[in-house]
Parts: structure tokens; C-alpha cells; sequence
């Protein structure tokens, strides 16, 4: 799954380099969190997160096969880094 979701990723992003996706597993669940640049949010978002939500839709329907619970959260790279 976290195949899909870095290849949906990538696809819209600028610095695909520079991107960073920390995953935390339970038991049930999967919490994913990409890290981006900031001239990158807006793009993988989408315009009133459009791309964002249909990416957790495809994400959610890909993974009930598994039986995990995906959550896909998508925040900017701090500036001190």
C-alpha cells in the first residue's frame, strides 16, 4: 500500500527527493505520514484537498483486502531543517 501511495505522491510533487514518508504499524492500523517541501503542499493536496481525499479513498479501498486501516497524513518540512 505504501507503494500507492508513493507513487500518487510523486506524481504530483516537485522534489520527489526530498520527501519523506514515516510509517507507524499497530495492529489494525497504518499511519502514514509524508513529509514535503512547502512549494510541494499545495500540489499533492490539490485545490480544497481534492487530490488528498481521493488519495484516502484509493488508499481505503486498495487496503481492505488486508484488513488495516490506512491514515495518510501529508504535512510540510520544517523551515530549520
Amino acid at each position: 500500500m505504501l507503494d500507492l501511495i508513493k507513487y500518487i505522491v510523486n506524481s504530483f510533487a516537485e522534489h520527489t527527493d526530498k520527501i519523506e514518508y514515516i510509517v507507524n504499524e499497530t495492529e489494525n492500523a497504518v499511519d502514514v505520514t509524508v513529509v514535503l517541501e512547502e512549494s510541494d503542499m499545495g500540489k499533492v493536496i490539490g485545490k480544497q484537498g481534492k487530490i488528498a481525499k481521493a488519495m484516502r479513498t484509493l488508499v481505503r479501498c486498495a487496503s481492505q483486502k488486508e484488513g488495516k486501516k490506512y491514515n495518510i497524513e501529508i504535512k510540510e518540512r520544517d523551515k530549520a531543517e
